[in-house]
């Protein structure tokens, strides 16, 4: 099948709300995807070459400006720590990113963070630059993917982020998520966004995962993985085999402290426990939390002295945590309905989610009309 046909074919592919499936109360934005958040935007670059090749890298930038010199605040949440998350000592120390987030491959993990350099290096104002702290998460695409090879390159990495802008999000079998599997399907990048029309702002919510994860999904409560014969943890419990990981990405332009984020973050892994993860002990399960609030935003002017910033208390943050737990649920059921059977590496085959069998057993359970 031609790289032309694959895209054709994903596009047939349909989102969970398509179908039907609403995670939780509230809107989502306009694209239902973390650019709904003012100013996020998302690249990818996708490598499928040969029969063994499948792979790719997704940028994701808080910002169109200049992400070193306007840091965000952000946080971050670890589900289980087995994962090679570049730049996460500085997040938590400084509660600051200033670069964009590139997910990829385990072992893709240095080009990126090459290509962050190359990137962040060449920014107008960066000419006196010369620490920076590259944010780069990954899950092992090793079943789908030669990924010994390495055949991702920086500048191929660098193209994702170049290429990032706003509006709609490819998700399934995509940048980061070309070769990555979750709940014995094929898995990959999925996004969600939720509005909060309770405050004055118009603030938003929005999350992006990569989905290379293990477990019994399950859809609104109702146990899909088991009554399809695709519950991983079985495996896991015989063989000890590793069943992946997921790396959550959660936007909003509520002006949020990085300590509220940690916290934000953490209800985004909440979301896992909704859809059957089993969080094994050889996963990395990540969630990186940031605000792109300009009123939040450290920019070179509040880091000369004291500076004033109005943040939202903790009293008003609840409706941003259900946010966070309906974006993040619905970005994972995003990844896998979008995402098409993939033949890769040594012939292994990962294949789409059965979207009628789903449908069928959502009906039958009361979940959908």
């Amino acid at each position: 099948m031609s790289k032309q046909e694959k895209k054709v074919d994903r596009e047939a592919r349909p989102r969970a709300r398509d179908l039907g499936i609403t995670p939780g109360l509230l809107s989502p934005g306009r694209w239902n995807a973390i650019t709904d958040v003012a100013g996020v935007r998302v690249g990818h670059v996708t490598v499928v070459e040969g029969a063994d090749l499948r792979t790719g890298a997704t940028a994701i930038l808080p910002h169109g400006g200049n992400v070193y010199q306007q840091k965000v605040p952000a946080g971050l949440a670890v589900g289980n720590g087995y994962g090679k998350l570049l730049g996460v000592t500085q997040i938590e120390e400084l509660g600051e990113v200033e670069t964009p987030i590139v997910l990829t491959n385990t072992l893709s993990v240095p080009a990126a963070a090459e290509a962050i350099l190359d990137w962040t290096l060449a920014q107008a104002g960066n000419e006196a630059v010369r620490s920076v702290n590259p944010v780069v998460g990954e899950t092992n695409d090793g079943v789908l993917n030669d990924i010994r090879r390495r055949v991702l390159t920086r500048d191929m990495i660098r193209g994702a982020i170049e290429a990032a802008r706003e509006g709609p999000v490819d998700e399934g079998a995509v940048g980061a998520g070309t070769g990555t599997m979750a709940f014995g399907w094929k898995g990959g990048i999925g996004t969600s966004s939720r509005l909060l029309p309770g405050f004055p702002r118009g603030w938003a919510v929005g999350s992006l995962v990569q989905t290379n994860l293990g477990g019994a999904l399950e859809i609104l409560g109702v146990p899909v993985g088991i009554a399809l014969g695709r519950d991983t943890r079985a495996v896991e419990h015989k063989q000890g085999n590793p069943l992946g990981s997921v790396l959550i990405v959660l936007a909003t332009d509520a002006p949020l402290s990085d300590r509220s984020l940690v916290r934000l973050g953490r209800r985004g892994l909440a979301a896992l426990a909704r859809t059957g993860a089993s969080l094994s002990n050889t996963s990395g399960d990540y969630a990186i939390a940031f605000s792109t609030a300009v009123s939040v935003r450290r920019s070179p002017e509040r880091r000369q002295g004291l500076s004033s910033i109005a943040l939202l208390p903790d009293e008003r943050i609840s409706p941003l945590f259900q946010a966070a737990l309906e974006a993040t649920e619905e970005a994972i059921y995003n990844s896998l309905f979008r995402a098409t059977t993939v033949v890769g590496f040594a012939g292994a085959v990962a294949e789409a989610i059965p979207v009628d069998a789903v449908v069928s057993l959502l009906r039958s359970g009361g979940r959908l009309a």
